[in-house]
């Protein structure tokens, strides 16, 4: 029988913090062939979306994607429930509905007991269950370092596909979950997370963004996505891409977890919030002069984060009020997008 370890101590990285930095995968991404012949795919890699989208019939469309990663946490059953509720999260920011999951899943068996493993994928499976979704099959492979995920499949009426491209100047940028979970998972393996603060850690994590299955209802709602790993200015940025727009951030405007601003402050961050910014810094214009702790925070890679959401200024307490209906209660507003002035659509500006 395998000795009880650290899930993290096995993995290099964890969460959303072990993506690619933003530059390799657009430059890897760059290489892609592009998918105009398929006329029925709604939404490919192009835009860098959150998910693929099919076009079934006039009434329905299957959103799919995929999303795996290493531990962020200890605890198995959290570990995969957190994985499983980011997974989903990629199906909600399309304005989809789950109906079907399969399980991904890379394992070091020389490490871990069956009982261990079985757990991640039974919190994983629990997730789904909270999701009405079945996890149907699926893969697993020995592996170096354990890895677990989801391809997550839903259906979406496809006049109401929600992308991250479709922001018009003038929305409002919502964000529904607050900020500060690469912080508090760095602060974990650091052994200096205090049992509030990994409960806040957990709490975030594995609350299913449903919100965005009754966003294309609201006919105000141009584009939705979820941050993730990339930190709020990286998802931002692909917003302002998509739609050839200006993504002005409040940057004292984004609500924290607890006792995040206290640990950054004191230096408490992930490799990856770093790369983030090595990344795309060059597009980000600093109006104010952030601090660097608070750009640290904004550059956070977040696990299972929150959509942002732009909307136009007339409906803002319309999304507001549902995120707070469904759970959401730290949902705020964090900036809004900007016709461009010369030469500077598709950026960041922080105000």
């Amino acid at each position: 029988m395998p000795e009880v370890v650290r899930l993290t101590s096995l993995a290099h990285g964890g969460g959303c913090g072990c993506k690619l930095s933003p530059s390799v995968l657009r430059e890897i991404m760059a290489r892609m062939p592009a998918a105009a012949a398929f006329p029925n795919l709604l939404v490919g890699s192009e835009t860098s979306d959150d998910a693929a989208v099919w076009r079934l019939n006039d009434t329905q469309a299957l959103v799919a994607t995929t999303d795996f990663f290493m531990p962020v946490v200890d605890d198995p059953f959290d570990f995969g429930r957190i994985a499983a509720t980011n997974a989903l999260s990629d199906v909600y920011a399309m304005g989809g509905t789950p109906i079907l999951a399969l399980a991904i899943v890379g394992m070091p068996i020389a490490q871990l007991s069956a009982d261990t493993i079985g757990q991640i994928l039974a919190g994983g499976a629990s997730v789904c269950a909270a999701a009405g979704v079945p996890v149907a099959g699926g893969h697993s492979i020995d592996s170096v370092e354990p890895i677990y995920g989801l391809v997550a499949l839903g259906l979406v009426h496809p006049d109401r596909v929600l992308k991250n491209s479709g922001g018009r100047a003038g929305d409002v940028l919502i964000l529904t979950k607050p900020l500060g979970v690469g912080v508090l998972s760095a602060a974990f393996k650091q052994n200096r997370l205090e049992p509030g603060g990994y409960e806040a850690l957990i709490a975030t994590t594995t609350q299913l963004n449903v919100l965005g299955r009754d966003l294309p209802q609201i006919e105000s709602v141009h584009a939705v996505t979820d941050v993730t790993g990339f930190g709020l200015i990286g998802h931002a940025l692909e917003m302002a891409r998509g739609a050839t727009l200006v993504a002005e951030i409040s940057a004292e405007a984004a609500p924290l977890l607890p006792g995040v601003e206290a640990l950054v402050r004191a230096g408490v961050r992930t490799g990856a919030s770093t790369r983030n910014w090595d990344s795309y810094g060059g597009q980000v214009e600093d109006l104010i002069g952030v601090d660097d702790w608070r750009r640290d925070l904004l550059t956070d890679p977040q696990t299972s984060g929150g959509l942002l959401i732009a909307v136009a200024a007339e409906a803002e307490q319309v999304v507001l009020d549902a995120a707070r209906s469904r759970g959401f209660h730290q949902a705020a507003v964090v900036g809004r997008l900007a016709a461009p002035s010369g030469v500077d659509a598709a950026r960041v500006r922080l105000v």
